[in-house]
């Protein structure tokens, strides 16, 4: 379902064209600027992988499956709260709207608590996740300091100045600290899953 909602709504950016004076190659790597975009891409591809292998474990892949439920997570947060209803969406974007921001997060959420994988959020696993969100925070600013294109209101910083961006910025962070949290306690106190015990590699 993430991967669907991304890929519709790829082609529909692509169809609507670059804004004036922009180009193709803009088009595309706004797309891929969005929270939206990069959190249904990891919810995605760390969902194949277990199907593909239930009991995958590992350092790197535990981080990438946390990043997947946090960052998803607030997606539906921040855009259920903060965004919703600031854009006029045609059909074709409900229908993407609905994947990408709504039932896509619930159900990774719901997934995850059914079918886990389960133990696999340890201190050092919510540490590294950390780092992901915060590139592309840096990348979000830095980018936006040369092209004063920012893709989300709350974050737009010729709109609202420095202070006010950056301390929205922070309040996302702090809530996506919280979740990992929360998911950390959670993963502790819910029976193994799957049951058998995890190959690492």
């Amino acid at each position: 379902m993430a991967l669907t909602g991304v890929v519709w709504e790829l082609f529909g950016t692509l169809g609507r064209g670059p804004l004036p004076g922009g180009t193709t190659t803009d088009v595309v790597v706004h797309f891929f600027s969005y929270f939206t975009i990069l959190s249904n891409i990891l919810v995605g591809v760390t969902c194949l992988l277990l199907l593909v292998d239930p009991r995958r474990d590992g350092r790197v892949f535990r981080v990438a499956r946390l990043d997947a439920l946090l960052c998803i997570a607030v997606t539906g947060i921040v855009y259920n709260t903060v965004l919703a209803g600031l854009q006029e969406l045609s059909a074709a974007g409900l229908v993407t709207n609905l994947l990408l921001h709504q039932a896509g997060p619930l159900l990774a959420v719901l997934g995850w608590l059914v079918v886990g994988p389960r133990p696999r959020i340890d201190a050092a696993t919510i540490w590294w996740s950390v780092v992901a969100p915060l590139a592309w925070i840096v990348y979000v600013f830095a980018q936006g300091a040369f092209t004063r294109w920012y893709p989300y209101p709350f974050m737009d910083v010729t709109e609202i100045g420095y202070p006010q961006a950056f301390l929205n910025t922070g309040v996302v962070a702090v809530v996506f600290l919280l979740l990992a949290a929360a998911l950390g306690w959670v993963d502790r106190r819910l029976p193994p899953a799957p049951a058998s015990p995890p190959v690492r590699g």
